[in-house]
Parts: structure tokens; sequence; C-alpha cells
């Protein structure tokens, strides 16, 4: 069984693998052992209800319960900007016009952005090629979606999630190549590791403050504006799927997209549901897909299944309570996990 549970030290040296995987352009999980013990204290930290807003961050991981191998993970940080300035491009237009020449033009241009201070943001979604077959994706990006609708009040009313942009396997990047180069005689690759290990700002505050003509890039580079890598279109569409929507902010760096949506307005929270656990020796016998997670903040844990369900009960076999640490009795919250499916 695959289950979703928070990070622990012991998970080290597994995510360590799971960052040799990544590859150049995965800014949220970087091969960096310093850095990745970090994040992991900070995160540590949140659970334990010792860090301010400006330092929470939750780190789950997805476990094969039956080997205990950690094949996933992804993240949320609780409020992004508060401790550091939070940069992006937002994509707008100038117009230049003159009526007694009878000119009127509109320029794509690039307007450096700190407008999602504050939001809560899903990152550093990442799973194993080896199980990347039936609902595991799923259930690792949209656990997160029931863990924000379980513990609403801990997260900001808006959600961000910043998708990986286009580059090569040798980690050329056309938008870089055209614009960031230009300021930094370094690769994109380096580039993408300091912002990995926390100096983005620090990069972003020497990029040009003035809007930027977008028809000054080349072909090649207003190509990928708003694109996402190969391997990242699944995990955009699942998060479209949701609700989330790109509304023209894109990445300073490759220029991968910005997709966002108010929390309430996630499909994940509107059809989300309690039901009390009753524990059955019998075979699921329910038709629907769901996403199950227990109620515990620091226990958390999150299955799929699909579990008989009444108006008030949901019925677990003893081996999704024991994946879920709970009990008859318990309250769990579900929802469908697909989009074209309801509880009722």
């Amino acid at each position: 069984m695959m289950v979703i549970r928070p990070v622990a030290r012991s998970d080290r040296n597994a995510i360590t693998e799971l960052a040799t995987k990544t590859g150049v352009g995965f800014t949220s999980l970087q091969d960096d052992e310093s850095q990745l013990n970090d994040r992991i204290e900070r995160m540590l930290r949140t659970w334990d209800q010792q860090a301010p807003l400006s330092e929470q961050g939750y780190l789950f991981v997805l476990e094969d319960s039956d080997s205990g191998k950690v094949v996933g993970i992804c993240g949320i940080e609780a409020a992004i900007g508060l401790s550091e300035p939070w940069y992006n491009y937002r994509v707008g237009t100038l117009v230049h016009a003159s009526k007694e020449l009878d000119v009127y033009t509109q320029m794509p241009t690039l307007f450096l952005s700190n407008d999602h201070t504050g939001y809560s943001e899903l990152c550093t979604l990442f799973l194993d090629p080896q199980y990347r077959h039936g609902k595991n994706g799923h259930l690792l990006s949209k656990s997160r979606l029931l863990f924000i609708a379980t513990f609403q009040e801990r997260f900001a009313d808006k959600l961000i999630a910043e998708m990986r942009g286009v580059s090569d396997e040798h980690g050329h990047s056309p938008f870089w190549e055209n614009l960031g180069r230009h300021f930094f005689a370094i690769d994109f690759a380096h580039a993408d590791y300091l912002t990995g290990v926390g100096q983005k700002s620090f990069i972003a505050e020497l990029m040009p403050k003035h809007p930027l003509y977008v028809d000054f890039l080349s072909d090649e580079a207003r190509a990928v504006i708003a694109q996402v890598h190969p391997n990242t279109i699944p995990a955009r569409k699942i998060l479209e799927s949701e609700g989330m929507r790109y509304e023209g902010y894109v990445d300073i760096f490759d220029a991968g997209p910005t997709l966002e949506a108010y929390v309430n307005d996630l499909r994940v929270v509107r059809k989300s549901q309690t039901r009390t656990v009753e524990i059955t020796s019998a075979e699921p016998t329910g038709e629907i897909h769901c996403l199950i997670g227990n109620e515990s903040f620091a226990g958390y844990r999150a299955i799929t299944g699909t579990p008989e369900i009444t108006e008030s009960h949901i019925l677990l076999t003893r081996e999704q309570a024991q994946a879920l640490h709970v009990t008859s009795g318990d309250t769990v919250r579900l929802a469908p996990l697909f989009a074209q499916e309801n509880l009722s």
C-alpha cells in the first residue's frame, strides 16, 4: 500500500537519492546534503509548532508500506516571501501610441513582481520514475490539498505552485541564456542550484527592475515563456484539474508558469467531507476512488482506496486503518480522487 506521511530524520538518505534523479531545473529539491538537512529540521520544527510563520513548511514522503521504501516527496510552504523577497515576472502589456502619427502598438513585457508575498505554495513534487504508474502521482500531489483542507487555518487564502520551466538534459535553458546570462556570467544549472539553496533573492536583486520587452528576446526564448518541462506536464495537468490556473506570472530564471487559486476554490477542498471510521473484515465494495486522510496534525497519513461510504461512516479494512493510524470511532477526511467522481 502507498502511504503519505510527514518526513522524518531517518528519510535523509532516501530523499538524497531522489534528489539525484530530479535533473537541472528542479529548484526545490537540490542534491545538497546540508541544505536538505536544514530543510528537514525546519519542517520538524513546524510540526512541533516551534517555527514562526515565515519559516513554516511541510514536507511529506510517499512510502511503499510493503517494502518500507520512500519513493516520492511533496511539500507545502505556509507563507512565502516573509523572510526574504519572493520574486517572479508578471507578464503584462505596455502601450505605445501617437494619435498624430496614427500609431498604436501593444508590447508584451515582463515586470519584476513581489505580488505573491504571503501566499502558501505547493512545492517539491517528485516521484521516482519506477513508481510513475497507477494512482501514485495523484496521491502524491493531491494529498497536499487534503492536508490543507483539514488544517486550513494554517495556510493563506491563496495558493500558488511554480512549475518547472523548459530546459534540456544538459541544463540549457533558452530563457536564461537569452536574459539571465546577460546579468550573470554563470550557467543556468548554477543559478538553479543557488536558488535551491536559498539565494534566489540575492540573484533577483541584481536583475533589472525596469520592464523588459518580450519582443527583444529571441524566438526560442519567447516560445518557452509559461511553458513547462516535458517531465512536468503530468503535474501541471493534475493541479489544473483541481482548479489551479496560470494567471500571467512566470519564474525569473526559466520562465516556467506559476499556477494559482484561492484555497476555497480547490476541488479537493470544496468536495472533501468527514466520516467516522468503522473497521470491517470485508473487501472494499465502493465504486469511487477516494483520497483519505486522518485528522492528526503531526501524525498525518493519507492513502487512496475504494471504501464503502455511508452518510455517516466510512468502512476501512484493518490494513487501511493501520496505514492511516486510526481506529473505529475516529474521524477521517475524504474526497474523490478524480474530478469526475462525487461522494454523493
